[in-house]
C-alpha cells in the first residue's frame, strides 16, 4: 500500500517503560500536574473576564495564552495518565495523527502568541505614545487570530507530507506522545524530501516569531537601560520580566530537545526534557504570571474577597 494508506492500524508509545517499577508513581505525579496545569490557566481566564482593570491588550494575550496551554496539556496528558493507569500503550493510527496535529498546531500558535505578546510590551515600554492607537481592540483580535490561523496551517501542511508516509512496520514509538520525528523514523516511505520540506516550512512559519520575540526583547532591553532612575528601570523591568522568563524557558526547552545528538545513551534523556516543552510550560506559564505579577494578584485577592 502507498500514499496515505498504511498497513499499520495502532502504534505502541513506549513512553518512560524504563521506569516499569514507577508506573502508579508517575501517574499520581502526572495526575496532579495535569489537575493544577487545568485548574491555573481556568483561573487566570476567569480573572482576566471578570477583573476589568485586566481589560487590556496584555492580558488578553495572555487569557489566549491559558486557553491553549489548557487545549495542549489536554492533547498529551490524558493519554499518558491513561497508559499509566491501564499498562495500555497503544494508540490507533488515527489517534496518533490526530494527537501529532493538535500538539503541532498548539504548539506553533504558542510561538505567535509570545511573540504578539512581546510586541505589544514592546509598544508598552519602547513606545508608550503609540500604544493605545497601535493596540486597539480590533487590532489584538485580529493579531489573535492569526496566531491561531497561522499555526493551523503550518501544521495542516506537515500533516499533508506526513500522510504520504507507508508505514509497515516497527510500530513502536520510543516517546510518551506521537511525535513527528519519532514517527518519521518508523515510515517505510523515502522521507528524503520530505524531511527537506518539513524543516523548511518549519523555519518558514517557525522561525520569524522567534525572530520578532527576540528583537522586541533587545529593543526593550535597550530601553530600560537608558532610563536614568533606578526606580524607573525596575518599574519597566517588572511589566515584561514575567513574559521573559515565559518566553526563555519555552523556546530553551525546545532548544534543549532538538540539538541534542540522537545518541542511544541520549535517547531517554530527551523524552525527560521533552516535558520541559510539552507538560511543565503549561503549569509554570500561570504561576509565573501570577506570582510576578501585582494586577493579577490584586485580581486574585479581589476574587477571594468575593466567597
Amino acid at each position: 500500500m502507498q500514499g496515505n494508506q498504511t498497513v499499520i492500524t495502532h502504534f505502541i508509545l513506549l513512553g518512560f517503560g524504563e521506569l516499569h517499577g514507577m508506573q502508579m508513581v508517575l501517574f499520581m505525579l502526572f495526575l496532579i500536574l495535569y489537575i493544577f496545569t487545568m485548574m491555573a490557566n481556568f483561573l487566570t481566564v476567569l480573572l482576566i473576564l471578570v477583573d476589568q482593570h485586566l481589560h487590556t491588550p496584555m492580558y488578553f494575550f495572555l487569557g489566549n495564552l491559558s486557553c491553549l496551554e489548557m487545549m495542549y496539556s489536554s492533547t498529551i496528558l490524558p493519554k499518558m495518565l491513561d497508559s499509566f493507569l491501564t499498562g495500555e500503550k497503544s494508540i490507533s493510527f488515527k489517534g496518533c495523527i490526530t494527537q501529532f496535529y493538535f500538539f503541532a498546531s498548539l504548539g506553533s500558535t504558542e510561538c505567535y502568541l509570545l511573540s504578539v505578546m512581546s510586541y505589544d510590551r514592546f509598544l508598552a515600554i519602547c513606545k508608550p505614545l503609540h500604544y493605545v492607537t497601535a493596540m486597539r481592540i480590533a487590532r489584538c483580535i485580529q493579531l489573535a487570530i492569526m496566531s491561531w490561523i497561522n499555526g493551523t496551517v503550518f501544521t495542516s501542511v506537515y500533516l499533508v507530507l506526513m500522510l504520504q508516509f507507508w508505514f509497515c512496520g516497527p510500530n513502536e514509538i520510543d516517546h510518551f506522545f506521537c511525535e513527528s520525528l519519532p514517527l518519521i523514523k518508523l515510515s517505510c516511505s523515502d522521507t528524503t524530501l520530505a524531511k527537506y520540506t518539513i524543516a523548511i516550512l518549519a523555519y518558514t512559519f517557525t522561525f520569524p516569531p522567534f525572530i520578532l520575540t527576540f528583537m522586541s526583547y533587545i529593543f526593550i532591553l535597550r530601553t530600560i537601560l537608558r532610563i536614568p532612575s533606578r526606580i524607573g528601570r525596575q518599574k519597566a523591568f517588572s511589566t515584561c520580566s514575567s513574559h521573559l522568563m515565559v518566553v526563555s524557558f519555552f523556546y530553551g526547552a525546545i532548544t534543549i530537545v532538538y540539538l541534542m545528538p540522537e545518541t542511544e545513551q541520549m535517547k531517554n534523556y530527551t523524552k525527560f526534557f521533552s516535558l520541559l516543552y510539552t507538560v511543565l510550560p503549561s503549569l509554570l506559564n500561570p504561576i509565573i504570571y501570577t506570582l510576578r505579577n501585582k494586577a493579577i494578584k490584586e485580581a486574585l485577592k479581589k476574587l477571594i474577597g468575593r466567597f
